[in-house]
């Protein structure tokens, strides 16, 4: 615990991250897919003497500014602050190893926020070829942003045996590339600029539902279906990508796939398998919904067909986002740190010297009661998944347990076998006895259970 544990009622720390990611996410990689596309649909427009198309675009690359150069850097913003205070440990693991990293993306960020802003106020002001060269500045700009933090990201799932073999020694931001071009970057940049593309086609489609088709001769029918076809690659694509992802990932976090997979006939799926199947079963539905509404059914496409797509899109890319998070388990940083900031190599220092002994955030003194303590171990080490009474509420995880039933639960995480069932989610718990049982009377004042005394006569 070098950092102070930040507590949010309710819907707990992993949801604070989860919900502004979810809608980053989908403006981030918009912003990327969506300077591509404007780029090229003015070069489509020049080269094929499509004037008509010129307002429409305009129009498009207003939307595009505003979601992406307020929306996406707000949020951008608000992950930064929600990591920084829930993952302070990992977020500072991250800033070291890839300071260099984080430098070239800023750079490129600003050229991309800058391109934009002046792709859009220069719409029919400057020479039409030095317009297109200022959108395929930010096109590119913003394809260098996707490359960099797509390492940093694939990073947390495998950092390589390469980067964990030098951990501790003070070398590791010395192994930046064999950090960055981990085991899974490719599978997943290409993954990810799948994505990009479709969110293309989607944004636009939201665009052009709103405009009238009589006013632009037949540009938004034929805009229309050019979008819907940005879809396409996605979904050709994107089940093969899949499946090299997959093959990268270890052994050990598939396994939370296959024990899903494995037990469908049973009737029983885990949630990273169900998160999964959402994912398919939404963007399934995109292609038949673009296919049938947008592509056959151009001049009818309103804007209530576009914000059902457009939900959808949500629902895939909040779906896969959330499997993707999930699969690290019990890790945040794969094989190097837990997701409760536990360091693997300082699992064994704390169950000998103890997990609160050296920290400044721990309440101390002779006066601490057992309950303070047993607190400052649920926050130090649950709080991170759980809460004590609201998403993966503690209380009603252990609602009816007694003393002994508790201790068992806590021996296993504390034992750590590969044959426990809380292995592959949880990580260890670590302390001495006495922290350990501090911790196991918190869990039981939950539920205000009466169970004081025996855990004072173990």
């Amino acid at each position: 615990m070098n950092y102070p544990i930040w507590e949010v009622k309710g819907i707990g720390l992993p949801w604070v991250i989860g919900i502004i990611a979810i809608f980053h996410i989908m403006i981030s990689h918009f912003a990327v897919g969506g300077g591509l596309y404007l780029a090229l649909a003015e070069a489509k427009a020049i080269k094929e003497g499509r004037a008509n198309w010129f307002p429409l675009l305009q129009a498009h690359s207003k939307f595009f500014l505003v979601l992406t150069g307020v929306f996406g850097a707000v949020s951008g913003v608000g992950i930064w602050f929600s990591i920084g205070l829930i993952q302070p440990e990992a977020t500072s693991t991250l800033i070291h190893n890839f300071v260099f990293g984080w430098a070239i993306e800023w750079v490129f960020f600003i050229v991309e926020l800058t391109s934009a802003a002046v792709y859009y106020y220069t719409w029919n002001r400057i020479p039409a070829a030095l317009h297109l060269k200022v959108g395929w500045l930010y096109a590119i700009s913003s394809i260098c942003t996707l490359v960099i933090i797509n390492g940093i990201l694939t990073f947390m799932l495998t950092p390589g045996t390469t980067w964990l073999g030098v951990v501790g020694s003070g070398h590791e931001s010395s192994y930046f590339w064999n950090a960055f071009f981990n085991p899974t970057y490719w599978p997943s940049l290409v993954l990810r600029t799948l994505v990009c593309i479709s969110l293309a086609g989607v944004w636009a489609l939201v665009t052009y539902s709103r405009l009238d088709d009589d006013s632009y001769g037949n540009a938004k029918t034929q805009l229309i279906r050019w979008s819907t076809k940005w879809l396409a690659p996605a979904f050709l694509l994107m089940p093969v990508t899949f499946l090299w992802y997959i093959m990268m990932v270890p052994d050990a976090n598939k396994h939370l796939l296959e024990l899903g997979m494995a037990s469908i006939g049973q009737g029983s799926f885990t949630q990273v398998t169900r998160i999964a199947l959402l994912s398919v079963m939404s963007t399934s539905t995109i292609a038949a919904v673009a296919y049938l509404f947008a592509y056959k059914f151009p001049k009818d496409f309103s804007p209530s067909h576009s914000i059902a797509i457009l939900l959808l899109a949500l629902a895939a890319t909040g779906s896969t986002e959330y499997a993707r998070e999930a699969i690290r388990k019990p890790f945040v940083i794969g094989s190097h740190m837990y997701s409760n900031s536990v360091r693997v190599r300082d699992v064994a220092k704390f169950n000998q010297d103890g997990y609160l002994t050296h920290s400044m955030w721990t309440p101390s003194g002779p006066s601490v009661s057992q309950h303070e303590l047993g607190k400052a171990m649920f926050r130090g080490q649950c709080m991170s998944c759980h809460t004590e009474n609201g998403y993966r509420s503690m209380k009603r995880f252990l609602e009816g347990r007694d003393a002994k039933a508790v201790g068992n639960i806590l021996s296993m995480l504390r034992q750590n076998k590969s044959d426990s069932p809380y292995h592959a989610y949880m990580p260890p718990l670590v302390g001495k006895d006495e922290e350990v049982a501090a911790l196991q009377a918190f869990l039981l004042s939950l539920n205000q259970t009466t169970s004081a005394n025996a855990v004072a006569k173990r």
